[in-house]
Order: structure tokens, then sequence, then C-alpha cells
């Protein structure tokens, strides 16, 4: 009797435990659904105290806190977010552009003295870039108060409802923000030779082209004083990739045939003044040759396909193991690895299911807008950016988000650039760098990359050329009536002008 008596106690008191965590989680949701802060305030804000909506709280004098603007140091976060979002700069590239002006752009001051740098790091814009606090709304749980504070996944975050402070940066700069990690994957910001001792040049379009087979980014490599990007893949790396046997062991393209295309796309599409018409032209031929719903088939009958395939090699991964017929001193190793392959799998399978969702998942409804006030925005320039040099170059295709898709099957270069409508300011800042370049104004500067072949004296202008629109994310388009021209928008986000050249 003792004994039952203990275990039930044991019991209630695992379960007081559960329903006082429960409790406490839906505490927090309505904390953080008030707008109320949690913690320290994040840089660029300060806590304004409240008194306590509870009156017996109230009366002992207990306070909460709503996040306010520092006029000190919000510009900061702005700037930093611009320089994210426009630039495409790394973390400690924007921390040495701080570092040139303290007085305006304060450093932050951590929670212990002894622990202050007195300048700031890229640890400290990392952490700034990635607090969603700075929208307006208010976000908890996006750190664990276990396992050392790691980031929890995003899907668990708890947001407000709606916006319950002033922000700082707007919803659609904090998207693009938030993929440019993922775009550069690495890659330096600044223009220019690495530090290496052994580098002899630099490759103007690095980190900008993508090979089309594998989507992976192409690296400049130089043969016999000639410039080229290249694609080689690794057996021992590769041989799973669905993409593997249709991809040549080792494949190039020259950079002066890229840039002849990049100079030539910006020249006509982008600054020429026959732009409006390209763009109704090329639209109409998109619509024409692939609606959004077939492309959406598309998509979704290839996820399907590979899930099915990984569904497969499971079982037939299970099979195996059950049959086993290794020797019984490599059974435990063969055991084992075939589990880890199977977990691997499932990984994978889970991911290609999450993506399957989104891609069926109904889609938010959009607002029209008009792409054509994007393009009228930007000025009209006569200019081949082979004469430009390469640092205002990288900001021109930072700022545009350039995308130079090449695909050898084809033997098509794909181009894409993106004109943010909440960027435009800063878009039209950086075009104005190309003035002394333009050819209106009769300057003219010395050929930094030859846009014609040395050896024979030809210009190199033997590529198909294309072009046509790309929707927004999500791959949502409406058509603006009267216009002929692609506007994509969704909620929460500016107008974003997507254009594909081939």
């Amino acid at each position: 009797m003792p004994t039952l008596t203990r275990r039930v106690k044991q019991a209630v008191s695992e379960w007081y435990v559960l329903q006082m965590l429960e409790l406490s989680w839906d505490g927090f949701i309505e904390h953080v659904s008030q707008g109320w802060n949690v913690g320290k305030p994040p840089y660029g804000y300060r806590a304004e105290k409240v008194p306590h909506p509870v009156p017996a709280r109230r009366a002992e004098g207990r306070t909460k806190h709503r996040l306010v603007p520092d006029s000190s140091r919000a510009p900061a976060v702005t700037f930093i977010f611009q320089l994210r979002g426009l630039d495409k700069l790394g973390y400690d590239a924007i921390a040495d552009r701080l570092n040139l002006d303290p007085v305006a752009y304060p450093p932050p001051e951590p929670t212990r003295p002894d622990m202050a740098l007195h300048r700031w790091s890229g640890s400290a814009v990392r952490e700034i870039l990635r607090n969603p606090k700075y929208t307006g709304y208010q976000v908890w749980n996006r750190r664990a108060t276990t396992k050392g504070g790691c980031y929890n996944d995003p899907k668990d975050w708890v947001w407000s409802p709606q916006p319950t402070h002033e922000p700082l940066v707007s919803k659609e700069l904090f998207d693009v923000a938030s993929t440019v990690a993922r775009k550069r994957r690495g890659s330096r910001t600044t223009p220019g030779r690495n530090s290496h001792p052994a580098t002899r040049r630099s490759y103007v379009l690095r980190s900008y082209v993508i090979c089309e087979i594998c989507d992976r980014r192409m690296f400049g490599k130089n043969r016999h004083r000639i410039s080229y990007y290249a694609c080689q893949i690794d057996p021992n790396e590769h041989r799973d990739k669905p993409w593997f046997g249709g991809h040549p062991k080792s494949l190039w393209v020259r950079e002066e045939a890229l840039i002849t295309s990049v100079s030539r796309f910006f020249a006509t599409r982008v600054f020429g003044p026959d732009r409006r018409t390209h763009l109704g032209a090329a639209l109409e031929a998109a619509r024409l040759a692939d609606g959004p719903g077939d492309r959406t088939a598309k998509e979704r009958a290839a996820l399907e396909q590979a899930i099915k395939a990984i569904g497969e090699r499971q079982a037939r991964l299970i099979r195996t193991l059950a049959d086993g017929g290794t020797h019984p001193e490599q059974e435990k190793e063969f055991r084992d690895a075939i589990r880890r392959e199977h977990a691997t799998l499932g990984t994978r399978r889970t991911t290609l299911a999450e993506q399957l969702a989104r891609l069926e998942a109904p889609r938010p409804e959009v607002r029209s807008v008009d792409s054509e006030a994007l393009l009228d925005a930007l000025p009209h320039l006569d200019i081949d950016l082979a004469l430009v040099p390469e640092e205002i170059q990288r900001r021109l295709y930072d700022a545009f988000g350039l995308e130079v898709r090449y695909s050898r099957p084809r033997e098509e270069v794909t181009l894409r650039v993106t004109i943010p409508g909440h960027l435009l300011d800063g878009l039209v800042a950086v075009t104005r760098e190309l003035d002394p370049w333009n050819k209106k104004s009769g300057t003219r500067t010395e050929v930094l990359a030859p846009d014609h072949d040395t050896r024979g004296g030809q210009t190199r202008h033997n590529r198909r050329v294309h072009s046509h629109p790309l929707s927004a994310p999500g791959r949502i388009r409406t058509c603006a009536h009267g216009s002929g021209a692609q506007v994509c928008s969704e909620p929460h986000r500016a107008a974003d002008l997507r254009l594909r050249h081939r």
C-alpha cells in the first residue's frame, strides 16, 4: 500500500509539472501577442517601462517593457540592412564599414562590460541581421534555453499577430537580407584579387555564374591567359546526386562571352530606351510558351518522382538488411551502414515532402503593381559594362541580384536580375556611379575586359538570345491591365520586377 501511494503521488507531481509548463508556454504566447518584450532590448531599441496591467502586480511596483527606437542607434540598424540587402556585403565587411564612423554608428555594448570590444564585429552584425524584431513584430522562442542557447527552427518561433512597435526595417528588406547568406555560400564580397599570394587575377563574374545542370556555383579558371568559368564534379562526393549521370566531368565557358551577354542585356533590357517593348514581348512569349500552371505541374511531378525513388531505395535497403549475408565479424558494421543510409534518405524524403506541401499550399492573394514604373525609375544609359571597373560592376550586379545560369546541353546563357521596389532609391544611386562611362556624355575610358575574340578579331555573338521575366518568390504571377507586363507581388512584400534574358 505505501508503494502504491508513493507511485500515485509521483504521477500527480509529474502531471503538475507538465501542466505548469503548458500554462507557462501559453502565458508567454499571450505576453508576446500583446507586444511586451522579453529579455534585453535589441540594439537600436530601448525598453520603455509601462505599469503592469495586472492591478496586484502594479501595486507591487512591477512593470512591463515595450520597445521604442533609440534615436542614436536606430540609424545604424537601417544602414546594416541596406548594406546587406543592396550591396550583399558579408558580416565582416559591414562591420568594417561601420567602424569607419563609430560616432554615427555606436558599437553595441554587451551585458558584461568586461567583454566589450568597443568596435563592431562580424558576430554583432550577424545577430542584428537575424533578429526579426526589427520588422516591428514581437518574436519569442528564437533561441533554446538549453543546448547552449542555439537557435530554434524558425517554424517554432512565436510571432505577434500584428506589428507591436515601430519597425526599423521593412519586412521586405529583412526577407531579402535573410537570403543573402544562402546565395553567397561563403563567397567574399570584396572585388579584386583574393589574399592568396599566388593569385594573379580576379574574375568579374565570380559568384554570379551557376551551372544549370547541378545548380552549383561555377568557379574561375585561367588557361593560356584566357579566363573561364568551370564546373567540375567529384565522383566521391556527387555520385548519389540525381544530376550526376547527365553532368560532364568538366565544363567550361569563356568569361569574355558572358561579359558580352551581360553588358548587352543591361544596355537593352534595363537601361535601353526600348526596355518597355522588350519586357512586354518577353512576357507575352513566356505566357504562351509556359504558363504558371504548367510549370507548377512539372515541379509537382518531379518532386513526386523523387519521393517515390527514395521510397523504393529505402525498401531495397530494408530487404538487404533482412537478407544479411556478410561475415559475422562484419555484421554490425554492415547493419550500421545501412541504418545510416536509411536515415539519410528519410531526411531527404521529408525535405522533398515539405517542398511538395509548400507547392500545393494555397497561394496568398496578390495585389497589382505597375512593373513599368519600376523600369521608368531607372535612368537611360548607353553604356558598355566591359569598360567599367570591376568594383563598380560588382556593385551594380549585387544591387540587381544578377544571376547567370549556363546550360551546356542547350548552349544557352540565361541572365536574371531583380528590381526590388523597396530598394529602388538605393538602386538608382548605384546606377549614378555609371555616369562617367555613359557614351551619351562622350566619356571614354580604357577597356578593362575585352568584348571580342583576341585570336580572330571577331566579336563573339554566336549564342542564342531570348528573354522573359520570372515570377516573384512562390511563383505568383499577375498581369497589369493593358500593358502586357508581368507584375509580381505578394502581401507584406514590395513590388519586385524580375527579368530573365537568354
